[in-house]
Formats: structure tokens, C-alpha cells, sequence
């Protein structure tokens, strides 16, 4: 009987409990039940690999396999201006060595003003630029003299002998002879001028027909010699057509432009072969007058400049405007 009771009381501590988990919010159930916050894993950021440093323009090889194009190869040379305008001179010069390097406008620029004024090789960096850019002269000069750079033609020299003496002069030029003046050799050079000729090339497929014909016939009549007769025959008529498509084309052709120079070497060199052309950096030095025959005594004998040859290129066949 005492059991009843207790069971009772049991049974209502249970309903009370379950009426005090009722007062429980939403929001407070919701934070006891969330799972514990795990501490925050902190990633790797993945960072680039290293660049490696560029290569010594000490190394001409592998600072030209480095930057392959001439245009990236100016590019990096121009900025090693920033470390040692030297080293960035040397990188210039060995991008130049690349036929083909013929960024003349690059090499002209307010980057390279102050070592094309103050370097002495500098000439002759720019002559091999416009030997890649295939050797016309005339035309390079007029690019050259509008950024003020110092080299000038040989007609300009000849002209006024004075003003240029022991200045740079460009000029595209064949050896004609090659001979020793004392312990000097010295050249002949024959000035050639480079100009475009047009002409038309045939292109694609080329249609050629033939076409034959026949015409047969004969006459009867009557003569006063051979009395009645007739006279037969055929006549054969033949046809070719031929049908094409052309273009038209230019190609440079070298040309002499009548002036000659004497040209000095520091010593012989084989490799200026003759009747072949070159673009050849010179200093003016003067005009020298030859031996010739004159009417008056007192007249002097035709002249001919005299240059120092610093160096000489290799034109290449197409040209760059």
C-alpha cells in the first residue's frame, strides 16, 4: 500500500521535469545542440616559384636563349640600366650580334641617348643594325640625323671635305681592288646605291590549250590549157592560248652611284672579299688628289676621299623600312 504513493510521486517529479524543458527557446536549444567550434585550420597560401635570375650578359649564349626575340631581348637589356649601365651596354650589344635585331628605332631611343653619345662603339652597333635592316643607307641616314646621332654619307664628306674631316661616314660599298700602301693595306671601294625595281611574277597554275581546225573543199572548172578539171584540197588552221595570274614584285638591286674612296685597313682582312657588298662605318679623312692627266698645269688632278674603315657588315636581302 505505501508503494502507491511513491510511484506517484515519481510520476509527478518526471511531469514537472518535462514541464521545465518546455520553457526552453528555440534559439537556446539550437546553441546547445550546435557541435563544438573546431579551431580554424590555417592554409598554406601557395606562393610562385622563385623567378631565377637573369643570366650575366657575360654569358652571350644563355642571355640570348633567355630572351630568343630581339624585342625581349632589348627589353631586358634595357633594364639592367637600373644595376650597371655597362653591363646593360654589354647585353645591348650582344642582342645586336642576332641577325635578326633590327629594332633601329629601340637602339635610337632616350634609353640609349646617353651611350650612344658617350660610347665608342656605338657607331658601329647602329652600323650593324642597318646592315640587318638590309643596308639602305640613304634612307637610315635621314632616321639617324632626326635624333641628332653624328654619322653622315659620303656625297655630304665630298662636298665639304673640311667640315667632316674626322667624322663617321656610312656608306654601302663593293671592294674593287685591294693593294698595300706601305704597311697598310688599302681598298678601292666602289659606292652602291640600293634602290627597288618592280616587275611582275607569275603565280598559281599556268593553262595552256590547244586547239587544231580543218577546211576541205575542191573547184571544178574549165581552163583553155587543161580544158575541164577540178582542183581539191584542205587547209589546216592550228590555235594555242595560254591563261596565267601575275603579281607584282620588287626586289632590291645594288646600283653604282659613281663615287669612290680609298678605304684603310689596320691590317689585311680576307674576309672583305671583292664585288660583294658591304655597309661599312668609316672615319673621313680628307680627300687625297690622284694622279691624272690636265690640261693646265696649275690645275689640280681629281680627288678622291680617303677613309679608316671601323667596320663592316653583311647586308641582309630583304630590306626594312
Amino acid at each position: 500500500m505505501l508503494r502507491f504513493p511513491m510511484l506517484t510521486l515519481l510520476g509527478a517529479l518526471a511531469t514537472g521535469c518535462g514541464a521545465a524543458h518546455s520553457h526552453v527557446n528555440l534559439e537556446d536549444r539550437a546553441l546547445t545542440d550546435a557541435p563544438a567550434p573546431q579551431p580554424a585550420r590555417v592554409q598554406a597560401q601557395a606562393r610562385p616559384p622563385a623567378e631565377n635570375p637573369p643570366p650575366s650578359p657575360q654569358d652571350a649564349r644563355a642571355f640570348t636563349a633567355r630572351y630568343p626575340t630581339p624585342a625581349t631581348c632589348e627589353g631586358a637589356a634595357r633594364r639592367l640600366q637600373a644595376t650597371s649601365r655597362d653591363d646593360a651596354w654589354l647585353a645591348l650589344k650582344v642582342c645586336s650580334e642576332s641577325p635578326a635585331f633590327t629594332q633601329l628605332g629601340a637602339v635610337l631611343g632616350s634609353a640609349w641617348a646617353e651611350d650612344l653619345r658617350v660610347r665608342p662603339d656605338a657607331a658601329n652597333l647602329i652600323a650593324r643594325v642597318v646592315a640587318h635592316r638590309g643596308g639602305s643607307v640613304d634612307g637610315e641616314l635621314r632616321l639617324l640625323h632626326s635624333r641628332k646621332v653624328p654619322i653622315f654619307s659620303l656625297a655630304s664628306a665630298i662636298a665639304q671635305p673640311d667640315t667632316y674631316r674626322g667624322r663617321y661616314v656610312l656608306l654601302r660599298a663593293q671592294v674593287a681592288d685591294q693593294r698595300l700602301d706601305g704597311e697598310r693595306p688599302t681598298l678601292w671601294l666602289v659606292e652602291q646605291g640600293l634602290q627597288s625595281v618592280g616587275s611582275q611574277r607569275e603565280v598559281g597554275v599556268t593553262y595552256h590549250s590547244d586547239s587544231v581546225s580543218e577546211t576541205s573543199g575542191d573547184l571544178g572548172g574549165r581552163t583553155a590549157m587543161t580544158g575541164e578539171g577540178r582542183v581539191g584540197g584542205s587547209i589546216f588552221t592550228r590555235e594555242r592560248t595560254a591563261r596565267s595570274t601575275t603579281e607584282r614584285t620588287y626586289d632590291n638591286i645594288s646600283d653604282e652611284t659613281g663615287r669612290e674612296a680609298l678605304g684603310r685597313l689596320a691590317s689585311a682582312d680576307p674576309f672583305l672579299e671583292t664585288r660583294r657588298d658591304y655597309v661599312i662605318l668609316a672615319r673621313f679623312d680628307g680627300l687625297r688628289e690622284t694622279s691624272g692627266m690636265t690640261n693646265d698645269e696649275e690645275d689640280e688632278g681629281p680627288k678622291i676621299p680617303v677613309l679608316t674603315i671601323v667596320g663592316y657588315h653583311l647586308p641582309q636581302a630583304l630590306a626594312v623600312y
